[in-house]
């Protein structure tokens, strides 16, 4: 066979097997990610073949000055160096805007502090899909900026997030120690109406999270005489109302609040260590499951339901109004006022009821399900908030 032919053919050759380990390096390479998907991938490296990661809301809640922050920040060290896990504590009095712990004067109306607050579950369910998806966290279309950076500071100062520069835009990316480890996430604050914990077992319902409770039950003296020595101290008729308010964690009554614990005061937090860690690890291995329902089977029973639920709820808010006018009339509130009390907390019954026939577009925008006890729980927030300003006035 000539030279120049078996020298074609050589080539050709070299062609093909080139050809070959080229198409073979194509296939072995992963598809382009972006920036946040190509850090948050090289940090999930780390998390080995345990399946995906668990995580747990855990809610802290107690009257202010309970020990709730020194009691936090003491859990969450023990997590992190003995049991290895990755705990974000998120405070609410750190992260919700000053003019909320600045006392009565400059109290918010209270439907923009509920609003602030489910903006606050928000930004919350924002870094969890982050986790659970193995992306970069996303920024809300719509935020209070003051609060979203608090937030965020917040995350960054427990290495959860850090920021990078991504075409000249700031960006949230997960660190390897949100995504290779069990991950706990403990909200600091006072949750006083269960109401308010619902909330947050709703979010760890929604993802399948695990969810528990930790309730610290300290003396209202301690409380006030605590909360006095405050650089920023509240007002102390605020505590005695939350106190008055209180709404314990039920597991017998509510079935969602079955992973709760009761800890008699804060001296006696070493002694609970181990019932927490108990707690914790029931929550991390059991995450609430979150049932797919026939929606039209749903929707026939929330309208059978809902029709029960309103002739209840307009008995149970009439008798709540008259019993306020009574108390307040035994408070000696001048006339004026009670004329402005009464046409206040009418109208306050009137839009709740009306929310809960328009299936709670406003006061109970969260509720997936109707129930009575919800219903009144905000109610007597929202009632006792109008209450508190005529109190106010008189004195």
């Amino acid at each position: 066979m000539p030279v120049p032919l078996l020298r074609r053919q050589a080539a050709e050759r070299l062609r093909v097997r080139a050809g070959q380990t080229v198409a073979r390096r194509r296939l072995s390479q992963p598809p382009p990610v972006s920036l946040g998907s190509m850090k948050t991938a090289e940090n999930t490296r780390g998390t080995g073949s345990d399946g995906p990661r668990k995580r747990v809301l855990c809610v802290l809640c107690g009257l202010p000055a309970a020990g709730k922050s020194t009691f936090a920040r003491a859990l969450a060290h023990r997590l992190r160096q003995k049991q290895g896990w990755a705990v974000g504590v998120v405070a609410y009095d750190d992260v919700m805007p000053d003019a909320f712990l600045a006392g009565a004067r400059a109290r918010p109306a209270p439907s923009q502090w509920k609003l602030l607050r489910q903006e606050l579950l928000k930004y919350l369910e924002y870094f969890l899909m982050a986790v659970i998806n193995g992306c970069q966290m996303s920024v809300p279309p719509s935020r209070t900026e003051a609060m979203w950076e608090d937030f965020i500071t917040c995350l960054k100062d427990q290495d959860l997030i850090f920021s990078a520069a991504y075409e000249a835009q700031s960006c949230y990316l997960l660190t390897k120690t949100a995504v290779s480890r069990p991950l706990f996430l403990v909200l600091d604050d006072n949750f006083y109406y269960q109401s308010m914990r619902y909330e947050v077992y709703q979010l760890a319902r929604k993802y399948s999270l695990g969810f528990c409770q930790l309730f610290l039950d300290c003396p209202l003296e301690t409380c006030l005489q605590r909360n006095g020595q405050r650089p920023r101290a509240l007002p102390p008729e605020t505590i005695h109302l939350m106190g008055r308010k209180l709404e314990k964690p039920n597991p017998e009554k509510n079935a969602w609040e079955h992973n709760s614990l009761t800890i008699p005061s804060p001296s006696c937090a070493s002694e609970a260590s181990l019932e927490v860690t108990d707690l914790l690890l029931t929550a991390l291995e059991n995450p609430v499951k979150y049932a797919e329902d026939d929606m039209e089977q749903k929707e026939t029973d929330r309208i059978i339901c809902s029709t029960n639920v309103l002739h209840k709820a307009d008995q149970t808010l009439r008798r709540i109004v008259s019993q306020t006018m009574k108390g307040a009339k035994d408070e000696q509130v001048l006339p004026h006022n009670l004329k402005l009390l009464a046409e206040e907390l009418n109208k306050l019954k009137a839009e709740f009821l009306e929310d809960l026939k328009q299936g709670n577009k406003k006061y109970l925008c969260f509720q997936q399900t109707i129930d009575i006890s919800d219903v009144i729980s905000f109610f007597h927030y929202e009632k006792d908030n109008i209450v508190q300003k005529y109190f106010s006035k008189q004195h």
